[in-house]
């Protein structure tokens, strides 16, 4: 089964940059779809950005031009590049992975972005 690992959050301060990456175990990423969404305190969990098995990404509109993710299937490996960080980016990022129609998530990073 499928096991996703983030890695990389911290604090930072406004207008820093982090890289998250998330490394999975006991399959390859090849075949999935994978994901990054966040958490918020008090705030539903969003969708952040999004990349297909082609590397085709999607970005909510509240980081589009600041955040990038990618993949490098060879390491099984998903990143997301966040680069100038505001304090509402702070929160809970997770890691996902799907596959017809079976999602797989990961613990969770934590962010906060502070001055």
């Amino acid at each position: 089964q499928l096991q996703l690992v983030e890695s990389g959050g911290g604090s930072v301060q406004p207008g820093g940059s982090l890289r998250l990456s998330c490394a999975s175990s006991g399959d390859t990423l090849d075949y999935y779809s994978m994901g990054w969404f966040r958490q918020a305190p008090g705030k539903q969990r969003e969708l952040v950005a999004t990349i297909i098995r082609g590397g085709s990404a999607n970005y909510a509109d509240s980081v589009k031009g600041r955040f990038t993710i990618s993949r490098d299937n060879a390491k099984n490996t998903v990143y997301l590049q966040m680069n100038s960080l505001k304090p509402e980016d702070t929160a809970v990022y997770y890691c996902t992975a799907s596959r017809i129609g079976i999602a797989y998530w990961g613990q969770g990073t934590q962010v906060t972005v502070s001055s």
